[in-house]
């Protein structure tokens, strides 16, 4: 059986985190994905998807997205069914977050005031430029092993 969900949006509000009785960090948030058809004349439509992320992943996703922030999220669809204070059975479905990721750059997510403003960016490799002195021709065509 395969049960694979791939989103990515903006969250809709800041995810919220909180600590089970256990001492386990699970964070909720909602993010709001578009729809790829839009009928003419219309605005286009999104969909509200909450999503549960548990320990690790519930902390990055507390520590470096806001409201606004574009998110990738790979997990899983599950239900769980409840009742509501009138009695009535309900069931909920919710994406359980897996991995993850960032998605486009701080400027578009409209979030200035993140913490992620303070990670430092990562520094770029340098690489020397390679000149024609540094490769030799081989002149020998006998002993290659191809």
């Amino acid at each position: 059986m395969l049960n694979c969900v791939t989103l990515m949006g903006r969250l809709v509000a800041d995810p919220e985190l909180r600590t089970t009785t256990t001492g386990k960090s699970v964070a909720t948030f909602r993010i709001a994905v578009d729809r790829s058809f839009v009928r003419q004349g219309e605005q286009r439509q999104a969909d509200f998807i909450p999503i549960v992320a548990w320990e690790n992943t519930a902390n990055f996703v507390c520590r470096y997205f806001a409201k606004g922030s574009m998110i990738a999220v790979q997990g899983q669809l599950q239900s769980r069914s409840y009742e509501d204070s009138n009695g009535a059975k309900r069931t909920a479905y919710e994406v359980l977050a897996r991995e993850v990721s960032f998605c486009g750059s701080k400027a578009e997510s409209g979030t200035s005031a993140t913490p992620a403003a303070h990670v430092a960016p990562a520094v770029a490799p340098s690489y020397q430029t390679a000149t024609a002195n540094d490769f030799e021709e081989i002149t020998d065509d006998e002993d290659l092993p191809f």
